[in-house]
């Protein structure tokens, strides 16, 4: 776990929510190694009001340009002033932290499920599956078209199906609505997004006897189980989800009893 300042390099808006910062550190020094299903807390700079460290999926590490990719949902105070950066801007980190999704020992078929900006981490963990020769898969869900996030980013690493509630992209409904579930065998299923969507991934794969990860999407306001916001039932217990986390076997998990 590193304390460290980043330069931000750009700051896209994806929709009237979300923003896809760029940050390179400010020393230019390596990035230390960090892997899929981990985040960030990111320091709110000049706002009163806004005392505790903001978590952010690690949403890509573009090594060749020693870049983090920050996705970033306007929620509040405290992430409207992140959406805010301005490029050139100072912003200071403390990552790698939580743990990351399990990389299956053998080469197979892989569905990573987002909804929202819980597609945020698949992106990462997408790219080191391609990299490693797996097959990957991703379905997407969102309310509206504009829900829908960096479709050209997830095209180059596997197959991109979508869902949205209303029709306007994709098929309608929810991403467990989806055809490609009734219409092809996955080995290794993750997810990120909304608890609802989660519980109703995690009941599919217990279903059809697939395993299966979340990445939980806590409040999380200190990073390393200080706090104790995090919180989370389970079969060991409560835990804190920032560091027994943010991801979990649903067989972890009390969502299916």
């Amino acid at each position: 776990m590193k304390v460290l300042d980043f330069i931000v390099c750009s700051n896209e808006p994806l929709n009237d929510q979300n923003h896809l910062i760029k940050v390179v550190p400010a020393n230019n020094e390596p990035m230390p190694e960090m892997f899929p299903g981990q985040f960030v807390q990111i320091l709110v700079k000049n706002s009163p009001n806004v005392f505790l460290r903001r978590p952010v999926s690690i949403n890509n590490v573009d090594l060749a340009n020693n870049e983090l990719w920050l996705l970033v949902k306007r929620v509040g105070e405290g992430t409207e002033k992140i959406c805010k950066s301005s490029t050139g801007d100072i912003m200071n980190l403390i990552f790698p932290l939580g743990n990351s999704f399990t990389i299956p020992e053998e080469k197979c078929t892989t569905l990573l499920i987002g909804g929202g900006v819980g597609t945020a981490p698949m992106l990462f963990l997408g790219k080191k599956l391609s990299e490693k020769g797996y097959n990957v898969n991703f379905l997407l869900g969102g309310r509206t078209a504009s829900d829908i996030l960096q479709i050209t980013d997830f095209e180059k690493y596997g197959n991109v199906y979508c869902t949205t509630e209303d029709g306007s992209f994709g098929e309608i409904g929810f991403v467990t609505d989806h055809t490609i579930l009734q219409n092809n065998k996955f080995d290794f299923i993750y997810t990120c997004g909304p608890k609802p969507m989660m519980v109703a991934v995690a009941k599919y794969a217990v279903s059809k006897g697939i395993e299966c990860e979340a990445s939980l999407e806590n409040l999380m306001a200190c990073g390393f189980g200080a706090c104790l916001c995090c919180i989370e039932k389970t079969v060991r217990g409560n835990i804190c989800t920032c560091t027994e986390g943010p991801v979990f076997n649903i067989k972890e998990l009390t969502w299916l009893d």
